[in-house]
């Protein structure tokens, strides 16, 4: 029994020791957290508290940032002494503890913080707290795309300021994953072979952005954009692709047995399109329909119903089939074409007049061409008999001006004969008797008169 109390004696004791002791490494001590992780653009409070000797009054509280600037100040119950940036405030908080909220987190709030408690009269005391700022993946869900149509995957990431590269992985359905693009810092977004071409990747850090054009069925699977961010490590997020081919149905039909006639209605789609069948007054109708699914090769299934009616029933009503389908806004109704030989007299019939008419109308046009073509041939006949009247009456008034002139030119020519007659015979009246001459001598005035 006093071994027992002297047992329980020692436990108080050292209790007390160890008590003692680390009151004692405690006062006059800043306590602060030593790391810290604050999300992207939320509100974030850092706290520190210090211990005080006995005597000791805190006088003063400051904060510094990673580059020793006052984030904020203030005097201990002096709400009017606070003084400090815009995006920080003070927090309320315990007695000897400290608290500032940064009102919104962003890459440049990353650092260390140092609080400072101006204790008097022992001097400061001080304390510090590393603050790392973290983001997450943001992408916009699983998409559904038609094939041969676009498709384009978004993932966006709040620290493009970390973000050393980007890469894009696809997996299909059978689990193989490919990488399909990536983008890293100076230099331009790469394309992996197989889909140079039809697949494009943003320039971008921040929002990163996958376009598929034209989306076949092979595109269909997950996508994974992977952000290589230093210091933190990779960041991963993943979207769906689902590729739909929409159906585009055909109805035919044929007969049987006597009286009975067999409808069918085929669509390849992927996925499966659902088949229903819209008859009038279906009481004639030889039971429900017969659906059945054939896979393809190419990952499209093909729905073929067949809906059994007695003959007579196609003459009275009309017979519909409605294809469903996931990626349509509302079904495809496809009617059957029960009177095909009616349809086919009125086709050949409208041809028939279709090209009579065609006739006729060439026909017309080149009569009107023929008359067009004749007046203008005498038209221009008309006008060269013209022309060359015109022709002969110039030649003709041409020719009676030359006539008129020789005639004027010929009179004043015997008027000038005569003047030098005159002229001549009065100068042989007044010169001196002209001497016989024999008659081989040629005078002078003879030959000038026999030459003239």
């Amino acid at each position: 029994m006093k071994k027992m109390m002297i047992q329980a004696s020692c436990r108080k004791g050292l209790q007390v020791c160890l008590y003692l002791l680390m009151v004692g490494r405690l006062q006059g001590r800043v306590t602060a957290p030593e790391r810290l992780e604050a999300p992207m653009e939320k509100p974030f409070t850092l706290t520190c508290s210090v211990v005080r000797d006995r005597g000791e009054t805190l006088r003063q509280v400051r904060w510094l940032d990673g580059q020793n600037q006052t984030l904020l100040s203030y005097q201990p119950g002096d709400k009017d002494s606070v003084s400090g940036q815009q995006y920080v405030e003070l927090a309320v908080s315990p007695k000897d503890t400290s608290a500032i909220i940064i009102r919104r987190v962003g890459f440049r709030d990353e650092g260390c913080y140092t609080c400072i408690f101006d204790m008097h009269p022992s001097g400061s005391k001080q304390g510090q707290t590393c603050l790392t700022v973290t983001s997450h993946i943001s992408a916009e869900g699983n998409k559904t795309a038609v094939s041969g149509k676009k498709a384009s995957l978004s993932c966006s990431y709040g620290l493009p300021e970390k973000v050393e590269q980007i890469i894009w992985r696809h997996t299909s359905a059978q689990g193989e994953a490919t990488e399909v693009a990536s983008f890293a810092k100076r230099s331009d977004p790469m394309i992996e072979p197989p889909f140079q071409g039809r697949v494009w990747l943003s320039a971008s850090l921040s929002d990163s952005q996958l376009t598929i054009q034209p989306v076949t069925i092979q595109d269909e699977g997950c996508y994974t954009c992977l952000f290589n961010t230093h210091p933190d490590g990779p960041k991963t997020s993943t979207v769906c692709l689902t590729t739909y081919v929409l159906p585009k149905p055909q109805v035919s039909y044929k007969t049987t047995s006597p009286g009975v006639i067999a409808a069918n209605c085929t669509s390849v789609s992927r996925p499966p399109a659902e088949i229903v069948w819209n008859v009038e007054r279906d009481n004639r109708t030889m039971g429900p329909p017969l659906t059945t699914q054939i896979p393809k090769s190419d990952g499209t299934t093909l729905v073929i119903s067949t809906l059994t009616v007695q003959s007579a029933l196609l003459k009275d009503v009309s017979i519909k089939c409605l294809v469903h389908h996931k990626g349509l806004e509302s079904p495809i109704a496809v009617s059957m074409n029960t009177k095909i030989g009616t349809a086919l007299t009125i086709l050949i019939s409208v041809t028939t007049v279709a090209a009579l008419l065609v006739m006729s109308l060439c026909f017309c046009l080149w009569k009107c061409f023929l008359r067009k073509e004749g007046r203008r041939k005498g038209k221009g006949i008309l006008q060269l008999m013209e022309e060359t009247a015109q022709t002969v009456s110039a030649e003709r008034c041409r020719v009676e001006v030359l006539h008129k002139w020789r005639d004027s030119f010929s009179t004043m020519e015997g008027k000038g004969m005569a003047a030098k007659k005159n002229s001549k015979h009065k100068s042989q009246n007044m010169a001196p008797p002209i001497p016989k001459v024999s008659p081989a001598e040629n005078p002078p005035g003879a030959d000038s008169t026999s030459h003239f």
